[in-house]
């Protein structure tokens, strides 16, 4: 069965940095693995993508500030989050797709975790 657990998720001002954490019951490397956000009234937003081949996907919106990562020793699915926005206030989820050519943040993600908050004040 699929688990995913988020931690790190927490409050700071505006140019600070948060790491988020994903616990992860599978070989994360044999998935396509990503981090989602969900803001009040706002639609939910794929933020980062990784593949078991290295590659990656990045919203626009935080292309530079974050750095999707991963460690298949610890089994966990890691986001550096850098100078960040008010902008980027919301409930943080990762999510897990079975192996896709097509790894990014527009597939379709099967499996989800119940999400870590964060919040940015200016």
């Amino acid at each position: 069965q699929v688990r995913l657990v988020e931690s790190g998720g927490g409050s700071v001002q505006a140019g600070g940095s948060l790491r988020l954490s994903c616990a992860v019951s599978i070989y994360a490397t044999s998935y396509c693995m990503a981090w989602f956000r969900k803001a009040p009234g706002k639609e939910r937003e794929g933020v980062a993508a990784a593949s078991g081949d290295g590659s990656t996907d990045y919203a626009n919106s935080v292309k530079g500030r974050f750095t999707i990562s991963q460690d298949s020793a610890k089994r966990t699915l890691y986001l550096q989050m850098n100078s960040l926005k008010p902008d980027d206030t919301g409930m943080y989820y990762c999510a897990a797709e079975p192996w896709s050519p097509l790894c990014s943040i527009r597939l379709d993600f099967t499996y989800w975790g119940q999400g870590t908050q964060v919040t940015v004040s200016s």
